[in-house]
């Protein structure tokens, strides 16, 4: 097992730049999830710790080796794509097998670890069976298991679970986190979906236009993201952003001069730092954080609680979103799945202001 290092990495295409030098540092056995949207630079940097693109500057390390030059196969890596790339004219042991017999491995090493990587992702019953006799989610296991009989230093996964509907995503997710427990290795993971981020990292890596927005624990990034991108791109449903102005107290903020709300005492200073007058600021707020008034938040300061108009509702099962207008600033607020709230109704909003986010309006940059 081995952790990757990437220092200072581009990918030029010609004069187009589509990762800008980005560095990090990944932990042997760790689980680590790029996220972000399409074209965001994930899937390039993945290919270029593969071995699959070349690096136009910088260096990768895998364990104690600079891989810059050398081959993908001889980096001890095994890549796990999102349309499977089975052979469809060899069964599941044949094809969890091949590259193992390429590399003239003795038949009954190629026979144990086969049925060991089987075992463990439940294929043992379905190793003589073609490609075409599987579902959607046993051929992704194949997959798995083909990359699993390798003994890799490090598992790349690009996209894996794309192609699969949202039950099968589901199931698959648990299977890919089983997995990991299991083998214990290095885990680098792609996807645009920040479910499978949240529900699978150790740490997330959220990448935007080339670059590297912010590292962290899904927790770190849900509670304390870097920016406006982050923020809006880390939760579902995500952040409301509104434009504000913050008084040169930085008490105070006055949200496009409909309505007001107070910056929470311990944030006070942090937000007004350094300000002699009011700033154009970004007021972040969950959804979750914005509730219809009840016993439990009922007790919250007035000066929390604002009028809305409900302009239609999501009922979900257990829980509803009630898209919601105060003064004709949208929001969206999170209530309980048996509400009696409707279209049209005017409801009273706690605002959970020890929950807020403020990030400055230029630079998109959180301030708290």
């Amino acid at each position: 097992m081995a952790g990757v290092v990437l220092s200072e990495v581009y990918k030029r295409y010609g004069k187009v730049e589509a990762v800008h030098g980005i560095s990090l540092d990944i932990k042997d056995k760790e689980f680590i999830v790029f996220v972000g949207p399409s074209g965001c630079g994930k899937s390039t940097t993945l290919r270029m710790i593969a071995g699959l693109e070349t690096i136009s500057q910088g260096t990768v390390k895998i364990g104690d080796r600079v891989v810059n030059d050398i081959a993908p196969k001889d980096r001890s890596v095994a890549m796990v794509f999102q349309n499977y790339a089975l052979y469809p004219h060899m069964n599941v042991y044949d094809n969890m097998s091949f590259g193992l017999k390429l590399k003239k491995h003795p038949k009954d090493v190629i026979e144990a670890r086969v049925n060991e990587a089987a075992k463990i992702l439940g294929l043992t019953d379905l190793l003589k069976r073609k490609p075409f006799e599987l579902s959607g989610g046993q051929r992704q296991r194949v997959a798995m298991g083909r990359a699993i009989v390798r003994k890799p230093a490090v598992f790349l996964f690009d996209e894996p679970l794309s192609n699969l509907d949202a039950k099968l995503r589901t199931q698959m997710r648990a299977e890919i986190k089983r997995l990991h427990q299991k083998v214990q290795s290095t885990i680098i993971y792609v996807t645009h979906d920040q479910v499978e981020a949240m529900t699978l990292a150790d740490r997330i890596v959220v990448m935007h236009d080339g670059y590297i927005e912010q590292v962290g624990s899904p927790v770190e990034l849900f509670q304390k993201p870097a920016n406006t991108f982050v923020a809006g791109f880390i939760g579902t449903p995500p952040m409301n952003h509104v434009q504000c102005t913050l008084n040169a107290k930085g008490d105070t903020i006055s949200c496009q001069g409909k309505f007001s709300l107070p910056v929470p005492p311990q944030e006070t200073a942090l937000a007004g730092h350094d300000c002699q007058t009011s700033r154009e600021v970004i007021l972040g707020i969950r959804p979750e954080n914005l509730s219809v008034i009840d016993s439990i938040n009922g007790n919250a300061p007035d000066s929390w609680k604002v009028e809305a108009l409900v302009d239609f509702v999501e009922p979900l099962g257990s829980e509803t979103y009630l898209h919601v207008k105060i003064d004709n600033i949208s929001f969206l607020a999170r209530t309980k799945g048996t509400t009696t709230v409707r279209a049209g109704d005017n409801v009273p909003l706690v605002f959970n202001l020890k929950q807020m986010h403020l990030f400055d309006a230029t630079t998109k940059q959180a301030l708290f």
